[in-house]
């Protein structure tokens, strides 16, 4: 039996599940799916419009099961893949860290997808909002990391991974973490490290510059 991956080469949604694959040691085929070059891609692998009825990576089969949208496959992953564990074993502590996830895609992403397209008018007010909104957020989570955790929901998970990917996008499109949220930003470098994140993030950060496009300043290698 063979896992694959549907992605695209700049597809958030789609990072997160090989960053999750890859963390849990799960062997899989990666299959990036034709993608144009502005922000507004569209893939048309034949598979992936069969089972998403958006049209849209990721897309994951694996045997029978065929599924879509990121945090659905984040959870088929955990109960077929337990270990290593990336959702607290605990309810509580699973309900919050799923929040901090649903948070990252449903509140802070959103404010980042108003800003493509805005790179040559930053000081108009749609961008000067959600550069705001996605500064606010952040100052909300490094208020989180300041009773010492390492991690979003204490320990390294899906939360983590979700919100990395979504504060990389955010970057690119001008809406990157300062100074002024400095466990933020430290916590950003230990996921940034992880050999996991690494191993999907430094291609997709070769595919920008290949086209000729900005890499954030933290990921230039």
């Amino acid at each position: 039996m063979t896992t694959h991956i549907f992605s695209g080469p700049l597809s958030m949604f789609g990072a997160k599940v090989q960053i999750a694959a890859l963390e849990k040691g799960i062997a899989f085929e990666l299959v990036m799916v034709p993608f144009d070059r502005d922000d507004n891609y569209s893939p048309r692998h034949p598979e992936v419009l069969r089972i998403n009825p958006k049209g849209q990576v990721p897309v994951l089969i694996d045997d029978a099961v065929e599924l879509f949208d990121s945090t659905q496959i984040f959870e088929y992953l955990e109960d077929r893949h337990p270990q290593p564990a990336l959702w607290p074993a605990e309810p509580a502590a699973r309900a919050r860290a799923r929040q901090l996830e649903h948070r990252s895609d449903e509140v802070f992403f959103p404010q980042v997808v108003r800003l493509f397209g805005l790179q040559e008018a930053m000081q108009s007010p749609p961008a000067v909002e959600a550069c705001a909104a996605c500064a606010r957020f952040y100052g909300q989570l490094d208020t989180l990391l300041a009773d010492g955790r390492a991690f979003l929901a204490g320990d390294y998970g899906y939360a983590d991974i979700a919100f990395y990917m979504a504060h990389v996008f955010a970057d690119r499109k001008g809406a990157g973490m300062t100074a002024e949220t400095p466990r933020l930003v430290a916590w950003r470098d230990r996921v940034g490290e992880r050999p996991a994140v690494r191993a999907v993030v430094d291609p997709m950060m070769d595919f920008l510059a290949s086209q000729g496009r900005g890499v954030p300043a933290f990921l230039r290698r």
